[in-house]
């Protein structure tokens, strides 16, 4: 005689919103009483669990890579620009440097504060010092690198899903590395 396992009974796991109380029972097909269930799929919840841990290790790789590479200490030139993301642009094709994920969004915020002020159409070089504005720039470039926390770096990542764009990909070859 062939005894059936319970496993090898189909289950429907899910439960469907209804009126009734959670703590009321339900009937399933058999007409076994048994208490709703909830459909929590613990695959997804392991690779948000992954998914988080391993944003937090690219997050402490990109910190510790970004605290090696040093800021420039000689200014190569007077850099004309209209914006603040072009100076940034035109710092890192001049120094070969990439600059920090929170540098870059700081900028880009920058360029959105001007947006409706009467000087928003006027190049910025007109309105800013170039040399002061490249000093500014590599101030808040040295303090992103060196006093940020990798955590920080990685819940401002998971907020926001484009911050590919924002993580520049001009790597330099380090200082003792070959």
């Amino acid at each position: 005689m062939k005894r059936t396992f319970p496993w090898d009974e189909q289950v429907d796991a899910s439960s469907e919103s209804d009126e009734s109380s959670s703590d009321t029972e339900m009937e399933d097909s058999n007409g076994c009483d048994t208490k709703p269930t909830i459909d929590i799929t613990i695959s997804n919840i392991a690779r948000d669990i992954l998914s988080e841990d391993l944003l937090i290790r690219r997050a402490a790789l990109y910190q510790d890579y970004m605290k090696q590479i040093p800021i420039p200490s000689h200014r190569g030139s007077i850099i004309p620009f209209r914006s603040w993301m072009g100076l940034g642009k035109s710092i890192k094709q001049l120094y070969c440097q990439p600059l920090h994920y929170l540098t870059n969004t700081l900028l880009k915020q920058w360029d959105q504060l001007r947006m409706g002020s009467e000087s928003e159409h006027m190049p910025l070089d007109n309105i800013i010092h170039p040399c002061k504005a490249e000093a500014s720039i590599w101030l808040i470039e040295e303090v992103h690198r060196q006093t940020t926390s990798h955590l920080h770096v990685a819940k401002q990542w998971q907020e926001d899903p484009m911050h590919h764009a924002f993580v520049d990909s001009v790597f330099p070859m380090l200082e003792g590395s070959s």
